[in-house]
């Protein structure tokens, strides 16, 4: 591993890339990018996995991927490669391609990356960074990184500790960053729903009746529940009613609960199943875990700011705060 990495190497070893491909075949080669995506990973980390994520994503959102593999602690390295994603659209005979650029630094060569990442993003499209590091984005260089990104996309599902990180994104929010969390992306499904259990009519007339919101989770989903029970409670605000939800840790998932008057809603996981119920009725539906993939290709589908999830997690990372304190 060397000590530096030049990008207009890079960038001439991309070149080379396109051209040699130009010459296989009479079909051509249809060059895609719609984004430069920056993906942050520890080099412990299935690579194998996680390139058949990213080449998922790639026919829906062709990107110039740049993969930045943390080697942790050592002497000051940094090295890269540079290869291609290359598909066939059903029924089509030339390739479409995106450029995949793969660079390895050690922790004391991260301050360097910027200066090396700057010039290989693609000139006026977006800079998608996914950061899958829990470690990195504690570190002062992560910052650094950040700026470049038009939209930052982070997972606190499996952070150590759910009150630092919710309050660690919710600054980055007030500063004026774009941000986006896996951990809310993953309750789409309870969202949707619960919105539609107020379609009916009956349901939506008790609305007013609701005075207590619970939410109950266990490991892995403290930023979920705090999430859950804050865009709850900020939904319901919307329509004059202030409820201050209870959120406990208990159980081996996640469970919400709207009550008040004659009206009870429960919504709960159960294995792949998530359980609905209003009253004495209830209905089952499947909710298969969501994949790395499926998330992201939501989350890269929004490059402007979310503000429904910038209310949940300011409010989330209040909720959390406070009840630390008491």
């Amino acid at each position: 591993m060397s000590a530096t990495v030049a990008p207009d190497a890079i960038l001439k070893e991309l070149a080379a890339l396109w051209t040699q491909e130009g010459k296989h075949g009479d079909a051509g080669v249809l060059r895609a990018c719609s984004m430069t995506l920056l993906v942050v990973a520890e080099a412990s980390e299935d690579a194998s996995a996680l390139g058949e994520t990213v080449a998922a994503l790639m026919p829906e959102h062709p990107a110039r991927t740049i993969l930045i593999r943390l080697q942790g602690d050592g002497e000051r390295a940094l090295s890269e490669r540079v290869y291609q994603q290359c598909w066939k659209p059903f029924g089509q005979r030339q390739q479409i391609c995106c450029e995949q650029i793969e660079i390895t630094a050690s922790d004391a060569a991260l301050a360097d990356l910027p200066s090396v990442i700057l010039p290989l993003a693609v000139p006026d499209l977006p800079v998608i960074l996914w950061c899958r590091s829990a470690r990195l984005a504690q570190r002062p260089e992560f910052a650094s990184l950040a700026m470049m990104a038009t939209k930052i996309v982070m997972d606190s599902g499996s952070a150590a500790n759910a009150v630092e990180s919710l309050d660690r994104m919710a600054e980055g929010v007030r500063r004026g960053g774009t941000i986006a969390d896996l951990a809310w992306t993953r309750l789409t499904r309870w969202r949707d729903t619960l919105a539609r259990v107020f379609e009916n009519r009956d349901t939506l007339g008790r609305l007013h009746e609701i005075d207590t919101v619970q939410v109950r989770f266990g490991p892995g989903y403290e930023t979920a529940a705090w999430y859950l029970a804050a865009w709850t409670v900020n939904s319901l605000g919307s329509v004059g009613q202030v409820v201050r939800p209870v959120v406990t840790p208990q159980g081996e998932s996640l469970w919400l609960e709207l009550s008040g008057g004659s009206l009870r809603i429960e919504l709960s996981r159960q294995d792949e199943r998530l359980i609905t119920v209003v009253n004495e009725q209830s209905n089952c539906t499947n909710l298969p875990r969501p994949t790395d993939y499926l998330l992201m290709r939501e989350e890269l589908g929004i490059v402007r700011r979310d503000a429904t999830f910038e209310g949940a997690l300011t409010s989330a990372a209040r909720l959390a705060s406070g009840q630390q304190r008491s």
